[in-house]
């Protein structure tokens, strides 16, 4: 387990306290790969998380989005008529995963088939954060732009 120190990075970066603690705690990722996961971009401002929850049913996991901060949380119910396995290789462990999001990052949709629980995201920026071009005006546009002074 490794912490890097961001201190001569901090001293001309003001805001960005948040991603050097990001960056540490990736490097202390806890989570023991339970569930497998994928991320996948679908498009340029799209992904998708897959992760594989066999044996889960849909009613036993929550998604809960928060700003920054996206957690799925699996819990099984508590069967009332155990079985008697022989053999139990399939995990029902509970487990919570952790995603931290960027901004304006937003969870359009999720759904669960065939034990995987796919969560597609989508990056919706403001449209004063988008791109726009600037008109360049010539000192000849400026002056006829002028008022007429009063004589």
């Amino acid at each position: 387990m490794r912490t890097y120190d961001f201190t001569p990075f901090a001293r001309s970066a003001i805001g960005f306290d948040r991603l050097f603690e990001l960056l540490n705690a990736g490097s202390k990722e806890t989570a023991e790969g339970y569930p497998p996961y994928d991320i996948i971009r679908t498009s340029e401002d799209s992904f998708r998380i897959s992760l594989a929850v066999a044996g889960f049913k849909s009613s036993d996991i929550s998604i809960t989005a928060q700003q920054n901060l996206l957690t799925v949380t699996g819990r099984k119910a508590d069967a009332k008529n155990e079985l008697d396995y022989i053999y139990h290789g399939i995990s029902a462990a509970p487990f919570e995963r952790r995603f931290n999001l960027a901004d304006y990052i937003e969870v359009e949709s999720a759904s669960f088939e065939n034990g995987l629980l796919q969560i597609n995201l989508i990056r919706r920026l403001p449209e004063a954060m988008k791109p726009r071009r600037i008109e360049i005006r010539t000192a000849e546009a400026a002056d006829h732009h002028k008022p007429a002074k009063a004589a």
